[in-house]
């Protein structure tokens, strides 16, 4: 069937912005989408909030609204635009459940706009828990014991009807949200309460727990003529239990018989012709490893994490189809662009192995509870592609970024042999560096099976490591050992560790290709990954397809994870885009399945490996490149600079030396006093003890963080000495490479500032004012364009120093500088030479095509020959407000409590003629829910009221009055802990005392957040972090409870400017960004 004749104007859901669950994978698939369609001469509108994608970008559709994605927003937006057809698979949970709920209410059929990808009845039957059962057995699929409940009486009924444990499964939404497993009536309570509440539909599922059985995937594709295919399978290693997201896992399936494989592929197959789902759909199984008994776990009608995943694990793309079945293709009529030769109904051959490890944020959350559930928390992950098992997990292990080149963890070596035993039962983030270290105590593969219930093939592949890692400590470095080491991709630098001796020879990586047809025809369009072999395929390749073009390189960012997001993704795209415009070659490394730039048609080639050291060595064998680009894949690729230009590779851009002056605290000092520029009074230390003499001398607050880190990695303000040991404790239980910095807190405006400079000229975009005051993450602030509050000296001075940090440091290309603005002065946070988070945001709001201008700067061109002037660039019309989202309710034990560590996953933009309306529609996008108490009696709260519980810490307390007394005049009832109540009180404000958490006595927080009163907290306190303290309980609860929890007084007032200006959605022009 060709192109449907009755589809002219198609609207595209995007996902919104990046959360635990639901990140960079959805701009991929959108992306893909996009393009597929107007290839197709469709006209595509497009609704997203996320201001950081590529997805949003002005190309990719004729009309793009980075509006809330709200039911109204699109509601109207289809008013507007009048589209005939909505797409709802390729933006996630989020596109989808709103598909659903405008065809359920009629609005669809009102406006003659047809639903495409899935029916409302597809839907309904994948996301709905009982109409999915009920499917199921109709086709006599076999499903888990479970019952759908609507309230907490018959999900109780029901655990003791099937015994404990149980697990629970909100319906309609993502990442598990909601969900875990319960192994008492206590938590089975917790559990199913919240999941009522964050399901849009309220209705859970309670199943019988077989935590224990493998966990299987089948990605599988059909069209409207029902043509199936399956794309890939994949298997956890880690069994059902453990949400997919959190798990390794290994496509192809590989511990699976034939018969075992072959049933489950059939069952995949007609689940996906029973729901009728057209384009791409996700199978999960549950099969009993003794037995052919299996269940379905669940079914996702859309394009998913599992997709991308398989997508890339396959060279097949996914959502590129699925958005051409959409439009009325069939799979025989799709030709696969890899091969260029065969159709998208020829399933993919794979002749190698990929293994996807997880990235979680961890290392940031050290107080973080690290148990694995059905409840994601991974932020992001990577994908290793290897010949066997054991090479994909040894170069799995250093893409993830955790500082290890082995499956050794430091923290499992100083345990004893029954502890690490005791260890194994433990679900958690770092259970398959027990099961390693497990194995070199001498505990059996049985014995480890028996504990973990994770299948047996897996532990004796790593038990082939360990006894790999024995022998080559054991005696002479022989060339045979070294070669068996190469063939499981083990770094020269690892051997010689182990070993204790220099390899006898070095043996660069050669590249194999991705070509989805396992070699059978030629590829177009091939990937490679690196492999230990006699055959260069790349090299081959590259021989076959001869070029005059510079070659250049773009080395990416590696995993999403807090504080390096998608937006570093954006800017290597863009740089990768420009160019190929430009005339040259180019190449693309990195690591992550989810992102744009690891699709197979990004880049002139994609190299899919380890950004480290010696994978890099490789790459530049073989390509032998012009220059390479490190400036835009975040701080991953800047770790790269020293190594490159010591192997005497060109590096396009800024430079090493000057990238290092920006980080080196004595070497920037030196900088800022020849420019005459201030910055806070600051120290470097190594030690506790110097940190407490020099903490004590700059005076307190004072602000800790490690140097040559992104995201505010590790970052604190210490207001007392105690704040210093503990920090230093816990940052010196690893080998300090950099000291760590101390400078004097200074509480003042922060302002952000992005440039782009050539060497002779510099242009800033924007600058950017940020709501909350210093001492809170940049990446955690909302940030506002253009400045509102900054007087036009203030703004010279900052256009001053800019012009001066970026010549100084020879910027050739882009830089982001952070400054303070402190009793009318201006002064230097930090100067980064590279591309930053800001960069998509503030190139779509002002139209200057930053990262465009800094590739063509870096290949030698000047701003002023592409019509730029020296200097800040024209205001643009619209106010721009960036405001950051959490995914706090998936991290356990994490204090909500911003500061100057970067908590955001992502970001939403309001874009509107005025400050106010900008800033409600970007924390309308965000999440925060506006009560207006005047409208009406709160329904939650047993007497009608509507609440605000305060508690802040004494140097907020002045600050606090006027948001109560502001709180207060709107209605709402003022609640208070002691010393707050007191300040409040005195100052003729009725606020109502409630007790600690730790003083047990009514009326107690706990208490009031759980009755429903409360809707917003305002909570600031000293001290945060550990899970114990009273403040971070109480804020922890507020996040449980789905409860508006503000930790900054000045994100406070930005609120209460909205609520007071009782706005509503209705009333705010919508804007279509390829205006502006």
């Amino acid at each position: 069937m060709p192109l449907r004749s009755d589809i002219k104007k198609v609207l595209v859901i995007g996902s919104g912005p990046i959360v635990i669950g639901q990140a960079a994978e959805f701009d991929y698939a959108g992306t893909q989408a996009c393009r597929a369609l107007k290839a197709e001469g469709l006209e595509v509108v497009l609704i997203n909030s996320n201001p950081a994608t590529i997805m949003t970008d002005k190309h990719m559709a004729d009309k793009i609204y980075i509006e809330p994605l709200t039911l109204d927003v699109v509601k109207r937006v289809i008013e507007i635009e009048k589209p005939d057809s909505v797409l709802s698979n390729l933006g996630g949970q989020t596109a989808l459940t709103l598909s659903m709920q405008l065809a359920e209410s009629g609005f669809l059929a009102e406006h003659g706009v047809k639903l495409l990808g899935s029916n409302p009845e597809t839907i309904h039957k994948a996301e709905d828990r009982q109409a999915f059962k009920d499917t199921m057995e109709a086709i006599g699929q076999p499903c888990i014991p479970s019952k759908v409940v609507e309230n907490i009486d018959d999900a109780m009924a029901f655990a003791e009807e099937i015994g404990y444990p149980v697990i629970v499964r909100p319906a309609f939404t993502l990442g598990g949200t909601g969900g875990g497993i319960a192994e008492t009536r206590e938590e089975l309570h917790e559990i199913a309460t919240n999941g009522l509440r964050l399901s849009p539909i309220t209705q859970i599922l309670v199943e019988k727990c077989i935590a224990g059985w493998k966990e299987i995937e089948f990605e599988v594709i059909r069209d409207s003529k029902n043509n199936v295919i399956t794309v890939c399978s994949m298997e956890n290693f880690d069994p059902v239990g453990v949400h997919t997201g959190d798990s390794i896992v290994v496509a192809p399936c590989v511990t699976l018989a034939d018969k075992e494989y072959q049933m489950l592929r059939t069952a995949a197959l007609d689940i996906i012709q029973a729901l009728k789902v057209e384009g791409g759909c996700n199978c999960q199984f549950a099969l009993k490893p003794d037995s052919f008994d299996y269940a379905v776990i669940e079914v996702n009608p859309r394009v998913s994490r599992s997709s991308a995943l398989a997508s890339k694990a396959t060279g097949y793309p996914i959502a590129k189809v699925a958005a051409r079945i959409a439009v009325g293709y069939t799979l025989d009529e799709i030709v696969n662009q890899v091969t260029g030769k065969t159709y998208a109904a020829f399933e993919p051959a794979l002749d190698y192995l990929v293994v996807k490890f997880p990235k979680w944020p961890f290392d940031k959350f050290v107080y973080a509870k690290k148990t694995l559930g059905t409840q994601m928390k991974a932020t992001g992950e990577i994908m290793a592609i290897a010949p066997s098992f054991e090479a994909g997990m040894m170069k799995a292990v250093r893409s993830i970024e955790l500082g290890m080149d082995t499956l050794t963890k430091r923290d499992f070596t100083e345990l004893s042999d029954d502890e690490v035993e005791k260890k194994l039962g433990d679900v958690d983030v770092d259970r398959a560096f027990c099961v390693f270290e497990a194995l070199k105590r001498g505990i059996s593969i049985d014995k480890i099976h028996e504990i973990t219930k994770i299948d047996k093939w897996f532990i004796a592949k790593l038990n082939n490591l360990v006894q790999l890692e024995k022998w080559l400590a054991e005696g002479e470095l022989t060339a045979e050992k070294y070669e068996t080491a190469k063939k499981y991709c083990y770094l020269d630098s690892t051997i010689e560790r182990i070993s204790g001796q220099k390899c006898p020879e070095k043996k660069l990586a050669v590249y194999k290709m991705v070509d989805t047809c396992a070699a059978e025809f030629s590829a177009e369009t091939p990937y490679f990954y690196n492999d230990f072999d006699e055959e260069n395929e790349a090299a081959e390749f590259i021989e076959q397809h001869p070029s005059d073009k510079k070659k250049v390189i773009v080395f990416g960012s590696g995993p999403i994870r807090i504080g390096q997001g998608i937006e570093f993704d954006y800017c290597s795209v863009h740089c990768v885009w420009t160019l190929k415009e430009e005339g040259c070659e180019a190449i693309i490394c990195n690591n992550n399945p989810e992102t744009v730039s690891t699709d197979f048609d990004t880049g002139n080639r994609l190299y899919f490996d380890p950004l480290t050291k010696e994978d890099v060595e490789a790459l530049i064998a073989t390509e032998k490149p012009y220059g390479c680009v490190v400036q835009f894949g975040g701080q991953t690729a800047i770790k790269l600079t020293k190594h490159l230009t010591e192997m005497g590779v060109r590096i396009l851009g800024t430079q090493a030396a000057d990238i290092d002056a920006a980080e080196d605290r004595e070497l920037f000092d030196e900088l800022l006093e020849k420019c005459n520029i201030p910055r806070p009074k600051g120290e470097t230390v190594f030690t506790e003890e110097e940190a407490l003499k020099a903490a004590n001398e700059l005076g307190y607050p004072v602000l800790l963080r490690p140097s040559y880190v992104l995201g505010g990695q590790n970052m604190i303000i210490a207001h007392a000495d105690s704040d210093v040991s503990e920090y230093m404790k816990i940052i010196t239980s690893h080998e300090l490479e950099n000291p760590v910095l101390i400078d004097k807190y200074m509480m003042g405006t922060e302002v952000e500032v992005d440039a782009i400079c050539d060497g002779e000229d510099f242009v800033i975009p924007g600058i950017m004012e940020h709501v909350e005051r210093a001492g809170i993450h940049s990446g955690d602030s909302i940030s506002i364009y253009p400045c509102q509050n900054l007087s036009a000296h203030i703004k010279k001075v900052i256009v001053d120093y800019t012009e001066k940090l970026a010549k100084a440091l020879h910027v050739i290309g882009l830089v982001n500088i952070q400054y303070v603005v402190y009793n009318h002065e201006v002064y230097v946070i930090e100067v980064n030479p590279r591309s930053s988070r800001t960069v998509p945001y503030i190139s779509k709001v002002t139209g200057v095509p930053m990262v465009d201008l800094a590739t063509k700067i870096i290949l030698g061109k000047k701003l002023k020959d592409m019509g730029y002037k020296s200097g800040l660039y024209p205001e643009a019309a619209y106010i721009a407000v960036k405001v950051p989202v959490f995914s706090f309710e998936k991290l356990h034990d994490v204090d909500n409590q911003l500061g100057p560590e970067m908590k955001s996953t992502g970001e939403c933009l309001g874009i509107a003629k005025t400050f106010g309306d900008a800033l409600y529609k970007g924390l309308v996008a965000a999440g925060y829910r506006f009560t207006d108490p005047k409208v009406g009696k709160n329904p939650d709260s047993p007497d009608g009221t509507y609440g605000v519980l305060i508690s802040v810490r004494d140097s907020d307390k002045n600050d606090v009055i006027e948001i109560a007394s502001r709180f207060e005049a709107l209605g709402f009832k003022i609640y208070a802990t002691g010393g707050t109540a007191s300040v409040l009180n005195r100052n003729m404000i009725a606020a109502n005392h409630v007790y600690r958490i730790h003083e047990e006595q009514e009326p107690n927080v706990i208490t009031l957040l759980e009755s429903g009163e409360i809707n917003y907290v305002i909570s600031t306190s000293e001290t945060g972090r550990k899970p114990s303290l009273d403040s971070v309980r109480m804020r922890r609860k507020a996040v449980e409870r789905s409860i508006v929890c503000l930790t900054a007084i000045d994100t406070a007032n930005a609120l209460l400017d909205c609520l007071e200006a009782r706005r509503s959605i209705e009333d705010i022009e919508l804007v279509d960004i390829t205006k502006i």
